[in-house]
């Protein structure tokens, strides 16, 4: 556990190594010992399924999309088949934790060839995996890397069997939450819960119950780092406005939970309301002790409170990680006279006793004169921008001045909300309070947002809305300060805006998404989760029957500890066969460990294939297991492996000289008395075919031999792909009376299992041809590129 989470995640760059995290990616069982059940899963993100994914392709542009569009029907198909193809996807930011990459190829009865590579500035580039050198059909494969700060992956397809449609169906890079993520939970409560004797155990009817009975305890042994505090200056009643008879997270109590935070070894956060009771969005009432002052003693006010807080924390030996200036400020705080343009009510002491609290000017925003035309109204407008970052401002100062002066590295915080569809709103704040807050000569480090859906909107849309101020202002950590979600309620029936029920599996799916849309914030922007009041509001704990003032965990509070992978694994294979033929699967897939980077093969043990699963055509999946989680085969079952298209088919007996000019001309058991020639562009296809004579192609698109019978030489010069022989996509060998020259070959190249009367000559070509374990018999010799087929 870092003592200073915060600060460590802070000063981490994007290129930094990650550490792992503290649970395995694969098969998962319900949380024990605790209360109810809950499956939890590492965190996986596909981040080219993200609205700010996007990618650029060497051809076939309009088309491009459809190789992100999470829709394996469909894909990007590239204008020419015969060259290096390219996809290059860019995440939108760079990202530490991505630590795998699928590609799925349009084609199931194809063999590609190809390289992935990434890259963080889209200029130097590092191979993840080279599959260049693949012979076996199938569409495509999962690959593991580690590679902190890949801002892009690109995918180059060096090489495709015959008649392939070159492309790409889905491209997907996935991320992992980050170790340097922080998680944790606002529980100022814990205030109120030693003083009234609560209990919290993890398993407290068991006999070893495990820790307690302070929250804080059971909290750091599920996996929470840091604890934020909310501070009232002085605590009050809501409606009365008299003080409150024990003054729950005031200043002197607060400093005590700060010390229980401390022992535990945990983060600390503090948030000040600068109020005496409850501030957000809707209510920003002053301190009673300085709702009266003048505006610049209030400012005074600020600082002075601030830094005297700070440092009494320092000093005794509880320096914060983080403080807030101010808690949901969106529509400013500290409210006084400007309310007489505002309207706020609440609560109820701020609206009773007006003379006190609405006497002196405050640093309430203006929202209702956003964009007017009126003068007078912009004047106000931008009177009441000036006074709250003022006030802002000084409470920043106060926390830099008094971190420099005890040689502490504090952040700054500010923390506001997303309105569900007011994101032009929180926008217009961020521009307008960062530009105002630096020209005063302070700046936070910090732009934290809370999130509950019935509030902030749909999951997805507080995504977009989180990035689109992330990618606002680049040079800030993204925190998300406050969020929750119940385990019960409703009969179960989701939240507004959200789809997960409110069961415990519910809050433990919703709090985990929670966490990855922190985590998927590009450039790694996103610092941290705090889960408000875990023990109290829409809780994470549920009471003991039988057991007065005692509480348990629901088994949702686990994603504290699971939702980070320590194993990555290469969970789906692919592979193709021919109707009726028996299925193959690998014994082993790699598995990747997140603490190194580190990969290893593991052994597979694979379900039976179903009888006659390969009766038909279509796809057969077959499941299995590792010690590390489960593995997926998909088996697409075809009727033929792809070949080229005929556009011309000569069957029987051919008489003379046979030319190909153009398109695809195919010999279908052919017996040609003559030479056959293939001219630029053109394509051959030849299946049990006998041909007296010469076989030549100069620049010619493809040149394909399979099961025939050539009495004479065979020549290939400049052509993009050639087959003489493949059976591994069942193409059968050949015999050949003659020499056999191979030069120029700049895409697919196989010679396999042919018998040649005569040399075998090879050389130029962009890669050697290859036997795919098919050596041919050569009488003559086998020299340059050939020589080891």
């Amino acid at each position: 556990m870092r003592k200073h989470p915060i600060r460590t995640t802070l000063a981490i760059t994007t290129a930094a190594a990650l550490a792992c995290g503290a649970a395995a990616l694969g098969a998962v069982a319900p949380a024990s010992a605790i209360f109810g059940d809950a499956e939890i899963s590492p965190i996986e993100s596909n981040i080219s399924a993200k609205s700010w994914a996007s990618v650029d392709v060497s051809s076939g542009a309009p088309t491009a999309g459809l190789a992100i569009d999470q829709d394996d029907q469909t894909a990007w198909i590239a204008d020419d088949a015969s060259a290096r193809q390219w996809l290059t996807l860019d995440l939108g930011g760079a990202y530490d934790n991505v630590r795998k990459v699928r590609v799925v190829f349009p084609d199931p009865g194809a063999v590609y060839q190809y390289v992935i590579e990434s890259s963080a500035d889209g200029q130097s580039w590092t191979v993840i995996a080279d599959h260049s050198a693949d012979h076996e059909p199938g569409r495509g494969s999962v690959d593991l890397f580690t590679q902190p700060g890949t801002r892009y992956v690109r995918v180059t397809v060096t090489g495709a069997s015959p008649g392939a449609t070159v492309g790409i169906s889905e491209l997907g890079v996935y991320n992992y939450l980050r170790e340097d993520v922080v998680l944790g939970a606002d529980a100022s409560w814990v205030d109120n819960d030693v003083a009234e004797g609560r209990n919290y155990w993890v398993s407290p009817l068991a006999a070893d119950r495990g820790a307690g009975p302070h929250l804080l305890d059971v909290l750091k042994d599920r996996g929470f780092e840091y604890i934020r505090l909310r501070i009232w200056n002085e605590p009050r009643s809501e409606g009365s406005g008299n003080p409150s008879a024990v003054p729950y997270q005031g200043p002197d109590r607060s400093a005590e939970v700060a010390k229980w935070i401390a022992e535990r070894d945990m983060g600390l956060g503090i948030d000040f309301h600068y109020a005496d009771s409850w501030a957000d969005p809707i209510k920003q009432p002053k301190p009673r002790a300085w709702a009266e002052l003048e505006f610049p003693d209030l400012a005074q006010a600020v600082y002075d409170y601030t830094y005297d807080y700070i440092e009494r924390l320092i000093e005794q030996g509880t320096t914060p990680d983080k403080v807030a200036i101010g808690n949901e400020i969106l529509n400013g705080f500290m409210y006084g006279s400007e309310n007489a343009h505002i309207g706020a009510t609440n609560p109820a002491y701020f609206r009773n006793q007006a003379h006190i609290y609405q006497s002196q000017p405050g640093g309430g925003l203006l929202w209702n004169y956003w964009g007017s035309d009126d003068p007078e109204e912009k004047r106000l407008y931008d009177e009441a921008w000036d006074r709250f970052t003022t006030l802002s401002a000084a409470g920043i100062r106060a926390v830099r001045d008094v971190s420099a002066a005890h040689g502490e590295d504090v952040k700054v915080e500010t923390h506001i909300i997303i309105d569900n569809g007011q994101l032009d709103k929180t926008l217009e704040f961020w521009n307008q309070y960062l530009t105002r807050v630096n020209a005063k000569g302070a700046d936070p480090d910090v732009l934290a947002h809370s999130y509950y859906p019935q509030y902030h909107g749909t999951q997805d849309h507080y995504e977009f809305n989180v990035n689109a101020v992330a990618a606002a202002h680049p040079g800030y950590k993204i925190d998300i300060a406050e969020t929750s979600y119940p385990a019960s309620g409703g009969g179960g029936t989701p939240m507004p805006n959200s789809p997960y029920p409110r069961t415990i599996q519910g809050q433990a799916d919703a709090l985990q998404r929670v966490f990855q849309i922190a985590n998927d914030i590009p450039n790694n922007q996103g610092l941290g989760v705090l889960a408000w009041e875990p023990a109290r509001w829409q809780s994470l704990f549920t009471s003991v029957p039988g057991m007065t003032r005692t509480w348990q965990p629901n088994a949702s509070i686990d994603i504290f500890t699971k939702s980070r992978a320590t194993q990555v694994v290469e969970d789906t294979v692919y592979s193709a066969a021919l109707v009726g033929d028996e299925v193959e699967l690998p014994d082993s897939v790699r598995v990747l460990t997140t603490a190194d980077g580190s990969t290893e093969t593991v052994p597979v043990e694979w379900e039976p294939v179903p009888d006659g699963g390969t009766d038909a055509a279509g796809r057969l999946t077959v499941q299995g297991s590792t010690e590390f989680g489960s593995v997926t085969a998909q088996v697409d079952v075809v009727d033929a492996y792809a070949g080229l298209a005929c556009d011309r088919v000569i069957s029987g007996r051919y008489a003379g000289q046979l030319a190909a000019t153009e398109g695809v001309t195919c010999l279908d058991g052919t017996t040609v008395s003559g030479p056959v020639s293939v001219r630029a562009g053109a394509s051959l296809q030849v299946d049990g075919a006998t041909i007296a004579g010469p076989v030549r192609a100069d620049d010619a698109a493809a040149v394909v031999i399979c099961g025939s019978r050539i009495d004479g030489p065979v020549t290939s010069s400049g052509t993009s792909s050639v087959t003489i022989g493949n059976p591994v996509l069942d193409c059968a060998p050949n015999t050949i009376t003659g020499p056999v020259t191979v030069t120029g070959t700049d895409w697919w190249n196989v010679i396999a299992g042919n018998r040649i009367d005569g040399p075998l000559m090879c050389s130029g070509n962009a890669e050697a041809p290859v036997n795919n374990g098919a050596p041919n018999t050569v009488s003559g010799p086998k020299s340059a590129q050939c020589r080891d087929l």
